[in-house]
């Protein structure tokens, strides 16, 4: 684990401010702040979401990865692009609202192309039907990306690519991760896209706060989702 000099109560109360409920202007102020400390301060709360969600996209996906075009949803500081590399990934786009944390992926020179977005309900920057996977690590949870987002993945991914998203499992997220499920089985059944993978991972990292520890853990559990777009007509965005 990176020594960063913060204790698990200092991290803690980071995480805290990011999911607090304030003006956009203020989220992303935040993160433009905390953009250079970000991966040192998720690494005390040992967060494995990018690399557990690289490995299970890449395990869905086996053939030619190295000419797969893969769009990174909130990229952040471009760790889920770092796994995917890993893995035999090398063709990446990236959409983030925070200028900072934008700054801090290009110089890792991953991503052939980087724009700053929100994520909502209005669409996304981003040509219709472009993309062999897409996919959104850690931002789809209360307070964060809305739900809303869901028909702009699937917009963007082409006929037969990958959805790749995480949410965490943790008690203060599950009216999130109901709603989130909810949609994505809305979309299956009207036949956008059929699922693939659902990972339960019970160590997806440490508890943001002491209401959330349990006796058994200090950890929190999450999931992983994998759905595949079928050829359908386009959604209405």
């Amino acid at each position: 684990m990176a020594d960063c000099g913060k204790g698990l109560q200092q991290v803690r109360d980071i995480i805290a401010s990011a999911h607090k409920d304030c003006s956009l202007s203020e989220k992303l102020q935040f993160y433009d702040k905390w953009a250079t400390q970000y991966e040192e301060d998720v690494s005390v709360l040992e967060y494995k979401a990018p690399h557990l969600a690289a490995l299970a996209l890449a395990s869905v996906c086996q053939l030619n990865r190295e000419s797969k075009l893969v769009l990174d949803v909130a990229c952040g500081t471009g760790r889920a692009a770092e796994e995917l590399q890993r893995c035999g990934f090398n063709l990446f786009h990236g959409l983030d609202g925070s200028a900072g944390m934008l700054e801090v992926a290009k110089k890792k020179e991953l991503y052939q192309e980087l724009k700053q977005s929100m994520l909502g309900p209005k669409q996304l920057p981003c040509d219709s039907e472009k993309y062999d996977a897409v996919i959104i690590v850690g931002a789809l949870s209360d307070g964060q990306v809305p739900v809303s987002v869901l028909p702009e993945l699937l917009r963007v991914t082409k006929p037969g690519g990958l959805v790749c998203m995480t949410t965490r499992s943790n008690i203060s997220n599950l009216q999130y991760k109901a709603e989130l499920e909810e949609e994505m089985s809305s979309l299956q059944n009207k036949g956008f896209w059929e699922q693939v993978l659902v990972q339960e991972v019970e160590q997806w990292e440490k508890a943001t706060s002491e209401r959330e520890n349990t006796q058994e853990s200090d950890y929190i559990p999450g999931v992983i989702y994998i759905y595949r777009k079928m050829s359908a007509p386009s959604i209405a965005c």
